[in-house]
């Protein structure tokens, strides 16, 4: 038996969502549930959201490999994944070299933590990469299941796919806000990660190889770069920014809702889509 993903995926930190609200999520439609930030190598809480539900898929977004030992990261897997198959994905990323002081070698690391994992037996098909560079993409073809780029557009997902091929999993994140004031919907961005991770280099490089310039990169982002990291406007308009992204080639849309109640947010954006 696969897992089954769906095509809308949910993203939050483990202070945005409770049991109850991963209980939520998954009445209102969604397949995935993506734990954000970097958690600790027990991946403890990603297993408590899948004891509160039922068919729930949940991963993460991303298991650091500065602060999380692989070898630990594979005990746990093989404990959650025993409890809940097919249940449950391992999304390790190699962090950013503003927050992760030990930051080096980014690709014979992130290669070195995969062979850990790998040789502990962890599927490959149930690891993905927070991959957004051609190097990185490759990696995830190579060795991994796929992938789970953040702050990426629909044209990057069309790219990676090219790299990819057919067979490997491509579920890239996109932010969102129902938000019909355009200057509002950008102001609110703006405070959130798609204005401020722009100085991230990772993040500044990838926007910079699909067309962006210094001056859409400068402070918080200019308007047609914030436009294209995050759909605004009514929920319908919201999910059919978002699909875009599945006609360029993903197998999935990880959603990261902007507002005060991401939820809230996120159960509006599935009814949407399920009248569309």
């Amino acid at each position: 038996m696969g897992i089954e993903l769906g095509s809308l995926g949910a993203h939050l930190r483990e202070h945005e969502v409770d049991a109850a609200g991963a209980a939520r999520l998954e009445e209102a439609g969604f397949g995935t549930l993506w734990l954000d930030a970097s958690p600790p190598a027990d991946l403890a809480y990603a297993e408590r959201l899948l004891a509160a539900t039922a068919r729930l898929v949940v991963g993460t977004s991303v298991v650091n490999v500065w602060s999380a030992a692989a070898a630990t990261v594979a005990a746990s897997y093989h404990r959650i994944a025993g409890r809940y198959p097919d249940r449950f994905l391992l999304g390790i990323g190699i962090g950013h070299r503003e927050v992760d002081t030990a930051y080096a070698s980014p690709y014979d690391t992130l290669a070195a933590y995969l062979d850990t994992l790998l040789e502990a037996e962890v599927p490959q098909e149930r690891i993905v990469l927070a991959a957004l560079g051609p190097r990185m993409l490759h990696l995830a073809r190579e060795r991994a299941g796929g992938t789970l780029p953040c702050l990426v557009t629909p044209e990057h997902t069309r790219r990676a796919r090219a790299i990819l091929g057919p067979d490997r999993l491509l579920l890239p994140g996109h932010f969102a806000l129902v938000e019909p004031d355009p200057a509002a919907a950008r102001t609110r961005a703006r405070s959130g990660p798609p204005g401020t991770a722009l100085a991230v280099t990772n993040y500044a490089a990838n926007l910079r190889r699909l067309g962006f310039t210094d001056a859409d990169l400068a402070g918080t982002g200019s308007d047609r770069l914030i436009d294209a990291l995050t759909a605004h406007g009514t929920a319908t308009d919201v999910v059919t920014a978002l699909t875009a992204h599945l006609a360029s080639g993903a197998d999935h849309v990880g959603i990261y809702p902007l507002g005060d109640d991401p939820v809230t947010t996120l159960c509006t954006l599935a009814a949407a889509a399920r009248t569309r």
